[in-house]
């Protein structure tokens, strides 16, 4: 039996689990896991602000109660963006 898919997905960008480590972020087909130490903007911050997440331009991720910006490029090839400020 196969299911079909009913309606258009309407979640770009979704966080599927917050844990002590780190978040996981599924986008576009992908799974991300973002840990806290290469990513400490995260560890303290509320479900509520890690939640809300949006896709721009298609490339780009914001977290507006974070003001954080993430290229998704930035998650792909982590070593290709060192940690700049803390």
């Amino acid at each position: 039996m196969k299911s079909e898919t009913v309606g258009t997905d309407t979640s770009q960008v979704e966080i599927q689990n917050i844990s002590p480590h780190g978040i996981w972020v599924f986008l576009q087909g992908k799974e991300y896991f973002l840990d806290y130490e290469r990513f400490p903007w995260f560890k303290k911050a509320t479900v509520e602000q890690i939640c809300n997440v949006q896709l721009l331009h298609g490339f780009h991720l914001y977290w507006e109660g974070l003001d954080i910006d993430l290229d998704i490029e930035s998650l792909e090839k982590p070593d290709d963006y060192p940690l700049v400020a803390r």
